[in-house]
């Protein structure tokens, strides 16, 4: 088996991470690699720390979106502007987390999953920002 590629590497841990996520609607993982390409974070979509959802938050959909906080805005929470070189994200960011991660002086955004209301690709093209898709990383089976 050939070495893992750096993006493929990434996704792989931006996939472990979104496991995390609580919301049962959409998980979302996120990685964050140094200009080294050595590992300076992961995070998932959830809920800000020590606020416990209440009974039947989850239920409604729309309603609790506005509570969750994106696995991009909880990655770059974990390092400052020009540290990181390169994030994986297991759904294309939405506009303003690509405009976050802009600011943050990401070089390369790799996604897994397409996220068709997104102006990713505009802005990612305006900052000069690598933005590409990437979907053939190794998966984590718990099945066994």
């Amino acid at each position: 088996m050939p070495r893992l590629e750096i993006p493929a590497y990434a996704m792989a841990l931006a996939h472990v991470a979104c496991l995390r996520s609580e919301d049962p609607f959409r998980k979302v993982g996120a990685a964050a690699l140094d200009h080294s390409n050595r590992v300076i974070g992961t995070a998932y979509n959830g809920l800000a720390p020590k606020f416990l959802a209440p009974d039947g938050f989850w239920d409604d959909r729309d309603q609790r979106r506005k509570y969750m906080i994106h696995a991009e805005a909880n990655l770059c929470s974990l390092f400052k502007r020009g540290e990181a070189k390169l994030v994986a994200v297991t759904a294309k960011p939405c506009t303003s987390c690509m405009q976050m991660l802009c600011a943050y002086g990401i070089e390369e955004i790799y996604y897994r999953d397409d996220y068709p209301t997104s102006e990713a690709d505009e802005l990612a093209a305006i900052y000069g920002v690598k933005l590409t898709q990437i979907t053939d990383y190794p998966h984590v089976d718990f099945d066994d």
